[in-house]
């Protein structure tokens, strides 16, 4: 028995590195509630929820981002904001699109935004996969 808890534990440490490297950093902003995605057909606050998102060019691979679902973590300040991040990882949807010029990579609902990091930090530091 013990020798099987071992494994196990081995095998969940190798899962979480593989995922931490396969991790992309980027800038994350927030929108206000308010906000109606335009960008990808069939998908709105109505029937995705508020854990949704827009991407800037670097995820939007022409429309093909609508739908994706991202895993979101908070790494860090992107100003002079001490401690910005909450602790935990979110799971939004791609909603939107986020046009030019874009404030960040990911542009998060206010309320996705506000489970990994402080509202007043305004932008933060992710790793998204």
């Amino acid at each position: 028995m013990e020798v099987k808890l071992q494994v196990l534990v081995m095998l969940a440490m190798a899962l979480s590195l593989f995922s931490a490297a396969s991790a992309t950093s980027g800038l994350a902003v927030y929108y206000r509630p308010q906000y109606y995605p335009a960008a990808c057909p069939g998908f709105n606050l109505r029937n995705s929820g508020v854990m949704v998102a827009g991407v800037s060019d670097a995820l939007w691979n022409g429309g093909k981002a609508c739908g994706r679902m991202l895993r979101v973590r908070c790494t860090g300040a992107a100003n002079d904001f001490p401690k910005p991040c909450n602790a935990g990882v979110i799971t939004v949807k791609v909603v939107d699109y986020c046009q030019k010029p874009c404030n960040g990579v990911i542009n998060l609902s206010q309320d996705a935004f506000a489970r990994i990091a402080n509202l007043d930090a305004g932008k933060v530091w992710v790793d998204y996969s």
